[in-house]
């Protein structure tokens, strides 16, 4: 046999038989188109909200630098801005922060940054410039100068109070530049000139060291690394190449310790560096789920494609062509469809990400609506996909028509009319048994027609169960009250609650005769010192976390002791009115005795994980304990060796000392429960162990009376007007105050399941046409390559009308076969994803349902009779005898 080896020959046989096919081309480029748009529309919709949630972080970070150096020395600073591995680096040095009215409710920072830093900080002024060295300008946003009640024109002044390492400084400014204010940034920044924070270091007596803080006067250097891949890896080995670290700040290694900060807005670097088995699985999962939907449309175009020229491969093998170059014409009639194919699926594709994206980032709260992403990388990447799933795709078909003989190829065809299948019809055998044993025929297109629906119909469910599973109840289980209301800074993130922050009887006055409210109660905070006994074990596991060994046990010599030998340690107490004490979670034994007036009972508070299970080792009072609380007046402070009482106003920042209580009240009390307090109803921050006792109690024994908040529960018909009220109140009448609603939180969670429905909704329905496209094009091929057998079963005595029949349960077939299969799936599918999505998602409930599949079931059905009868009846129009002698 002679082995055609002329690779232009097969070019050229590539091209003419692709010319022959004019109707099967366009059907195969469509196919092509479409898997593109399904990779292309895909890609930018999750490049688009990954470069939106990005900015989100950026903002809420700070900047879009891959990290900082922090707390630097000058020296320092010039060392290691030199470093190899930092492309560009910028430098920002922290002067003050504004807290004082009119700031109360917005982080203000004064200090230097120079272009580049500032720029990274969305600093960048819209008008003007950044302040010049040597002057008294300064460079702000436009919501600083609303607050200073300044007008964003260049030149104004304006006058500024804010703290410097502990020091109130007063400082005017000259306008220089403004940029428009961000509500997604965190941070509101006043720039000044390098030389103009040098001069406030000189003046509170900082120089050129670093203040108390830490922090005031440092050096700080934000870079940018090769790659946002391995941030924190990065930084380290800079560090580690010139001899410092990150690990421990005890006192052997303070002076070769360097903090860094990793910008966490990098979701590229988070997933890097959180990388495990699990997460390679899902994204490796997904990327197979969305290649085999692409594969599922072309497979079975040149599977069909392949099935129709069996014969013409068989002739080429009579006159030598070999297996290898049978394939090889196949892959180029797939490559130059392709060629055709992939630039048009690449712009539709595009071109459908681009509006879908906005619709998707409108129901997400904090993400930047409009951020459409252009990366290069999703049109190389949709193409490489798109590209290796034409060719995955025409592998198998190939093959078929490489490994056929040319006797077996002259045989094979779906248009000849079995022998069962004639002595069947003549006998009258059911027109059901007929069209199954059709379906029979060519099983690989019929699994990839049943499937292709089966998996669009599992999708759509797998949506549903998803976006069901969010259990707003769950969600909302910490915000517990309709609303909150205390001072802006208890809800200002690690701000901690002081007495100069309670809550004033003329504010919760006004809530309380509001038309509409149900219940309410106050919480009082805890201002002055208290303290607990522990062991010295539960004091080094609770301390051990965030000190090294050197520091615990200082720690653990320093703290005073009581009679036992137990340590003294701060403690958070809560003072609750009833309507609170109803919202705290009861572990075990009950509140009813905390409810008596003045009664000498606490609750213990413990702590839950992230799924709201409770942590039993996060406490060490249990229920029945009778425990000693410690409230201080007065300490004295005392030199450890000698045991001399020192005053506090003269200790220098070298000399060793302790502290003890020296007028203080001890007071038992009984552990009456042990209780969860809401987050929402927390100090909202964590340092101590936590007892609950009742306001009476509260204030009788710790002698202060400051409320920290004030929740209440309101009708619905009054939510709206509440709403309204407390909003006018904190932002008109009494600015310093701020509150807090179970509404706004309940619009969060809609949007953020809104957000997954209609993104699985998006891909259901793109898998769905592709299923579609497939049964299409499964009825179609099938009646169009039987014309001649189904004109001979109405030569032979079958009506048109049982013909129809035939055909129709062909249909119904495929259709019912996919219910069948998506319901299997879903049942097999829903026990594990409610395990995944219950460990991934807190707030989700798993709800098994499959009403999606049985709402597509009618669909379903409707294109089953539908199909088959449009395309008989285009069939139909040509004579029996036409048809028969159509293919002889």
């Amino acid at each position: 046999m002679m082995k055609v080896k002329n690779k232009k020959t097969i070019f050229s046989l590539s091209l003419k038989t692709l010319r022959a096919n004019y109707t099967r081309n366009i059907i195969a480029v469509a196919a092509i188109v479409l898997t593109t748009v399904l990779f292309t529309s895909l890609f930018t919709i999750a490049m688009s909200i990954n470069h939106s949630f990005q900015q989100a972080n950026f903002r809420q970070a700070g900047g879009w630098s891959h990290g900082t150096f922090k707390y630097m020395t000058r020296e320092q600073f010039e060392e290691i801005k030199s470093d190899p591995l930092i492309k560009q680096y910028g430098l920002r040095r922290f002067a003050g922060m504004a807290e004082s009215e009119p700031f109360l409710k917005s982080h203000v920072e004064i200090g230097y940054s120079d272009a580049k830093q500032a720029h990274w900080m969305y600093c960048d002024p819209a008008e003007g410039r950044l302040p010049a060295e040597n002057s008294n300008e300064a460079a702000t946003d436009t919501r600083v100068l609303e607050l200073l009640g300044i007008e964003p024109v260049l030149g104004n002044e304006f006058t500024m109070t804010f703290d410097v390492d502990g020091t109130e400084v007063t400082e005017t400014f000259v306008l220089s530049g403004w940029w428009e204010y961000d509500e997604a940034i965190i941070a509101n920044h006043v720039l000044i000139p390098h030389s103009r924070a040098q001069a406030i270091y000189d003046n509170i007596g900082i120089g050129s060291g670093i203040g108390d803080d830490g922090m005031t006067g440092s050096w700080n250097l934000d870079v940018m690394l090769g790659s946002s891949l391995h941030i924190e890896q990065d930084m380290n080995k800079i560090l580690a190449g010139h001899g410092y670290q990150t690990e421990s700040r005890s006192a052997e290694d303070r002076d070769n310790y360097i903090a860094i900060g990793v910008n966490w807005g990098y979701t590229g670097s988070q997933l890097a560096d959180n990388m495990d088995f699990i997460t390679v699985v899902a994204i490796v999962g997904l990327l197979l789920i969305i290649t085999f939907t692409g594969y599922l449309i072309i497979y079975n175009v040149f599977q069909i494609s392949v099935s129709n020229d069996i014969r013409f491969y068989g002739l080429l093998k009579t006159i030598g062509t070999t297996g290898r170059q049978i394939r090889r014409i196949i892959r180029h009639q797939a490559l130059l469809l392709s060629l055709f194919g992939i630039p048009f699926g690449l712009l539709i594709g595009y071109g459908v990400g681009v509006r879908l994206t906005p619709v998707i980032l409108s129901q997400l709260n904090g993400v930047v609506q409009d951020a459409v992403s252009a990366s290069p990388l999703i049109f190389i990447g949709s193409a490489l996909f798109a590209l290796v799933t034409v060719m995955i795709s025409c592998r198998r078909p190939g093959r078929m028509a490489a490994k056929v003989s040319p006797i077996e190829a002259v045989r094979y065809t779906e248009g000849t009319a079995s022998k069962k299948a004639i002595r069947e019809s003549q006998s009258g055998a059911s027109l059901l048994k007929m069209a199954w044993a059709n379906l029979g025929r060519s099983r690989g297109k019929t699994t990839v027609t049943v499937v292709s629906l089966s998996l669009a119909a599992l999708l759509l469910n797998m949506t549903v169960t998803f976006t069901n599973g969010f259990d707003m109840d769950k969600y909302l289980s910490d915000m517990v009250s309709d609303f909150i209301v205390a001072d802006a800074g208890y809800f200002q993130t690690g701000a901690l609650w002081s007495a100069d922050r309670a809550l004033p009887e003329v504010a919760i006055s006004s809530l309380e005769t509001r038309p509409g409210v149900e219940s309410g109660g106050r919480v009082y905070g805890m201002t002055g010192p208290a303290e607990e006994f522990v062991t010295e074990d539960y004091y080094r596991a609770m301390y051990g976390a965030w000190n090294d060994q050197e520091t615990l046990d200082y720690l653990v010599a320093a703290a005073d002791k009581n009679d036992a030998g137990l340590l003294a340690d701060r403690v958070q107490l809560y003072g609750m009115e009833q309507y609170t004490l109803d919202k705290l979670t009861v572990l075990e034994g009950d509140l009813s005795r905390l409810y008596e007036p003045g009664g000498r009972y606490v609750a213990a508070v413990y702590s839950e994980d992230d799924y709201g299970n409770p942590l039993m080792d996060s406490h060490w009072a249990k229920l029945g304990d009778n425990i000693t609380l410690r409230y201080v007046e007065e300490y004295e402070y005392y030199d450890p060796d000698t045991g001399e009482i020192l005053d506090f106003e003269n200790i220098t920042d070298d000399q060793n000392y302790y502290y003890r209580a020296k007028v203080y009240q001890n007071v038992e009390y009984e552990v009456a429960a042990l209780v969860i307090v809401p987050n929402s109803l927390s100090y909202r921050y964590y340092g101590a162990d936590e007892f609950v006792m009742n306001e009476r109690t509260f204030i009788q024994d710790s002698d202060t009376s400051n409320v920290m908040y004030y929740a209440c529960d309101v009708k619905d018909e009054s939510i709206d007007g509440m709403e309204a009220f407390l909003s006018d109140l904190t932002n008109n009448r009494m600015p310093q105050f701020d509150y807090e609603s179970k509404a706004t939180y309940a619009a969060e969670f809609d949007s953020f399941r809104n957000m997954f429905l209609m993104l699985g909704g998006i891909l259901s329905f793109i898998v769905g046409l592709v299923g579609v496209l497939n049964f299409l094009n499964a009825i179609l091929t099938g009646i169009l390559t039987r014309r001649r057998e189904l004109a001979m079963l109405q030569s032979i005595g079958m009506t048109g009308r049982q013909l129809k029949a035939m055909l129709i349960w062909e249909g119904l077939y495929y259709a019912l076969g996919a219910v069948a299969v998506s319901l299997m799936l879903s049942l097999a599918a829903g026990p594990l994803l409610s395990r995944v999505l219950e460990n991934t998602f807190w707030f989700f409930t798993y709800r098994f349902t499959v009403l999606p599949i049985l709402a597509l079931a009618p669909i379903f059905t409707a294109l089953g009779i539908a199909a088959p009868l449009v395309v008989y009846c285009t069939v139909a129009r040509r004579s029996v005898v036409e048809r028969l002698r159509e293919t002889e």
